[in-house]
């Protein structure tokens, strides 16, 4: 069964890798056509730089790893020019906030924006420019992909013909799969320590402020943000990202260049921050967080409240998820549900993709029962919770079936039934694209010879 992904290019990472310090001193070997697809290239650098973006990301790359990049190029080239004839809609600001998210991406790997275009050798407005092209043509291709197969569905009885020509001898073995979903509290520590913590922020303001310690000192020193510490508290945020709590997003921005924030609170803690320098909605900040200890008294009090939420589930007043949706301080919970999720997006799950926490919790567990309140700590979050555990269901390690694992065998066969609506597309299509492929890819890609349509070169 073949499967479409669309071509994409490291985008960025072609502005950006393609510098790497000491690049400057070696001559590098001149770049080649790899294939024309219309008016458009295919170059070997697009294919090497898509390559060393999967290697950055711990991807593996498979042996033939040039022939699928390059197979999906051409495809993405054709589905993009289709895209352009069908005048699908595919506007600037989409293209910016792509390009946007793909910079804070960089930003974050590297720290700086400074870092980043010293890496480039570029500044960012040049990355982006660099990238802009790619970016539209990499949305225009998923547009016209979305208009093919969107709206294909798949009916019970396609799935069970799905299933029943799979060789009974190649059906894949799953290990035990879990169902489990959580309530979360998270205790608020006394008026007193919050005061405590308040006070200590704004001790830390006046050093700053009467220059006998600077503000990145200081955040060396007190911050409890590991991200930021020994980075002095710097961060470079924008006003648009929504990753950032909007308390502080709203304060930092309302901060003059050098001025220092009064005391803010936020999800993660209270915050003192300093505007370092700021561009538009661009801007980098300094920041020190404090997080108020949690004492006993206030654990107890958030075991107490889950126990009762516990008591109203076991008794029926209440469902999980009713309750989860009442009670939980969990942010995912909100908008995806109370159940962990699995690497395929599903909400079940092996042991492996569970916190060791969690899976000591379930070992005392049976199906359809609800864990006792229990403590735990959000080490990256610095932040000190209670919660409930609920085993929905738990699988036995089998072979594949229809009875236990329809919904996969149903999203295989969806995918197959799309698969083919791309080939059937493909083959209406190719006929009107003027398509070469580079000699160097005739042996070794026969993948790629059902696209050709002129002599290679």
């Amino acid at each position: 069964m073949r499967k479409y992904f669309l071509f994409s290019v490291g985008i960025l990472w072609v502005a950006i890798g393609s510098a790497q310090p000491g690049t400057q001193a070696k001559k590098i070997v001149a770049d080649k056509i790899a294939a024309v697809v219309g008016d458009r290239i295919i170059m070997y650098s697009d294919i090497k730089n898509t390559i060393a973006d999967y290697t950055r990301q711990g991807a593996e790359i498979p042996e033939n790893a040039e022939c699928m990049i390059l197979d999906q190029a051409i495809l993405s080239k054709v589905l993009m020019q289709q895209a352009e004839k069908d005048s699908l809609p595919v506007t600037d600001d989409e293209v910016e906030a792509d390009l946007d998210l793909r910079v804070r991406e960089f930003v974050r790997m590297y720290g700086t924006e400074k870092a980043v275009e010293e890496l480039a050798g570029k500044s960012i407005y040049q990355i982006k420019e660099d990238a802009r092209e790619s970016v539209k043509e990499k949305k225009l291709a998923e547009a016209m992909q979305r208009k093919i197969v969107d709206n294909i569905k798949i009916t019970p009885a396609e799935t069970k013909a799905f299933f029943d020509r799979i060789p009974k001898d190649s059906l894949p073995f799953y290990e035990s799969e879990l169902e489990v979903g959580q309530i979360v509290v998270y205790p608020q520590a006394s008026r007193d320590l919050e005061k405590y913590v308040i006070d200590e922020l704004n001790h830390y303001k006046q050093l700053a402020e009467s220059k006998s310690s600077t503000f990145e000192q200081l955040a060396k020193l007190y911050t409890q943000d590991p991200g930021s510490k020994e980075r002095g508290g710097q961060y470079e945020i924008n006003r648009k990202d929504k990753s950032w709590d909007p308390s502080f997003v709203a304060a930092a921005f309302r901060l003059k260049d050098g001025e220092i924030s009064s005391v803010v609170k936020t999800k993660f803690g209270y915050h003192i921050i300093q505007m370092v320098e700021r561009n538009g909605d661009e801007a980098i900040i300094r920041h020190i967080l404090r997080v108020p200890p949690i004492t006993d008294e206030e654990t107890n009090a958030s075991v107490s409240k889950l126990d009762s939420v516990r008591s109203k589930i076991i008794a029926g007043t209440l469902n999980f998820n009713q309750a989860a949706l009442k009670y939980s301080e969990d942010e995912q919970a909100k908008f995806a549900g109370p159940f962990f999720t699995g690497r395929d997006g599903s909400t079940y799950v092996t042991i492996d993709e569970l916190d060791k926490d969690v899976v000591a919790m379930l070992g005392k567990l049976k199906v359809g029962e609800i864990s006792m309140p229990t403590p735990f700590a959000e080490e990256q979050r610095n932040k000190k919770g209670v919660r409930i555990i609920y085993l929905k269901s738990r699988s036995e390690p089998h072979r594949m079936n229809l009875r236990d694992d329809y919904n996969k065998i149903s999203q295989l066969a969806l995918q197959e039934k799309k698969a083919k609506a791309m080939d059937k597309w493909l083959t209406s299509k190719l006929p009107t694209y003027y398509i070469m492929v580079a000699d160097d890819f005739d042996a070794s890609c026969p993948n790629v010879q059902k696209y050709v349509s002129k002599k290679a070169f």
